[in-house]
């Protein structure tokens, strides 16, 4: 018997789904012809039910708890967002950035989606750390976003303008340990 869209939609919101791949759709309604599964995306995407984020990424439009954060993190995963959007976050930079940064072990990838820009820096697998779930999101602490960026910057992938910066949230002890492991001798706050 075939899932009525009603159905996908209250079963979707049951379990506070918001992002979601072939692989999860199918599981979750048990469809197992793969025509079948590509037929009832697309009626959902015509629908307006359903938003494609990238090749086999969804969008679920009736969960109005979707940050981009939560789209970030889904988008390319294993990220968390860090660097200038999470020093936005945190009250540590003024302003908001044009795009959404995470930080990845993967390779480094920009993805649009409605007008907005997903940024991936790639950061080697022992700097992959000091991230925390925040809602539904991964985000880095205030000290790794800092860290996360002083890395870049000495790389000449980030500015290095620390005079705006806010750094009261800042745990100064956490900080210098970050540091110390990203190799990182100076420090913007002492």
């Amino acid at each position: 018997m075939e899932t009525s869209s009603l159905e996908i939609i209250k079963i979707l919101q049951k379990r506070n789904i918001s992002v979601f791949s072939l692989t999860d759709f199918r599981r979750l309604f048990a469809v197992k012809n793969t025509q079948t599964l590509y037929k009832k995306i697309a009626r959902l995407e015509k629908e307006g039910i359903i938003e494609s984020l990238i090749k086999g990424k969804y969008l679920f439009t009736f969960n109005k708890n979707t940050t981009d954060y939560t789209i970030a993190n889904y988008l390319y995963s294993p990220s968390y967002i860090s660097l200038e959007t999470a020093l936005s976050y945190y009250g540590i930079i003024t302003g908001f950035p044009h795009s959404t940064t995470s930080i990845t072990v993967k390779k480094p990838r920009v993805f649009q989606y409605q007008g907005r820009e997903f940024t991936y820096s790639q950061i080697v697998p022992t700097l992959y750390f000091g991230m925390e779930k925040d809602k539904n999101f991964l985000i880095a602490s205030p000290e790794k976003a800092l860290v996360d960026y002083i890395y870049f910057g000495n790389k000449g992938l980030r500015g290095k303008d620390f005079e705006e910066m806010d750094f009261s949230v800042i745990d100064r002890k956490k900080l210098a340990l970050y540091a110390k492991m990203a190799n990182i001798r100076k420090l913007p706050i002492w």
